[in-house]
């Protein structure tokens, strides 16, 4: 039987596992410290947090939105302000007929966004236009914004005032790194619960 002339699935999850844990043990939490601190004081205080991202990372979005909105606390009343704003199809789409899908999301923070509150944004390349605005947007509206990128950064790592940058060129590693993360910061944030009383604004 001739040889396939790629990897059996063996040694390619064997080789994936090692490029993701050689990802994780060489990089500088420091970052994503701020922003456990940073997720901290909006729990206490009432800040919201939006999430942005698109397909893979917009699922990653979503999922994180929960997680941090109910999963965090359990307790009625008690989670983060969080949202993301890939979540509305109607919204997405109206945006992106009316306005140009570069839009979606910056149009999104300038209605329901407040000075003080808190962006993250997951992008691969660091470069895709409706993440670029979203930043900007961000800046203008006086919020603090973090960006999960792969890849170079892209314009992302220059535009976030926190990158978070893991230099692999890889979309699936890069996208496992946003919600491994998130789930970092959950572990983290989730037994401080009962210490926290959130501020109702």
């Amino acid at each position: 039987m001739n040889a396939l002339p790629f990897p059996t699935p063996a040694k390619l999850f064997s080789d994936y596992s090692k490029r993701l844990n050689v990802a994780l043990e060489m990089f500088d939490w420091t970052p994503v410290e701020k922003l456990a601190y940073e997720l901290r004081d909006c729990w206490q205080t009432g800040r919201q947090v939006f999430f942005v991202g698109n397909g893979g990372s917009g699922g990653n979005a979503n999922h994180l939105a929960n997680d941090f909105l109910y999963a965090l606390s359990k307790t009625a009343g008690s989670g983060l302000r969080a949202h993301s704003l890939v979540a509305n199809p109607s919204v997405l789409t109206c945006l992106a007929n009316d306005e140009g899908y570069d839009q979606v999301f910056s149009l999104q923070l300038a209605v329901m966004a407040r000075r003080g509150d808190v962006l993250i944004a997951f992008s691969g390349s660091g470069n895709s236009p409706n993440i670029v605005r979203a930043i900007e947007e961000a800046k203008t509206i006086g919020m603090t914004s973090y960006a999960v990128l792969g890849f170079s950064g892209g314009k992302c790592k220059e535009l976030a005032d926190v990158p978070i940058h893991f230099a692999i060129n890889d979309m699936q590693i890069a996208e496992d790194a946003q919600v491994i993360i998130g789930h970092m910061l959950m572990q983290w944030l989730h037994p401080q619960r009962g210490d926290i009383t959130p501020a109702k604004n």
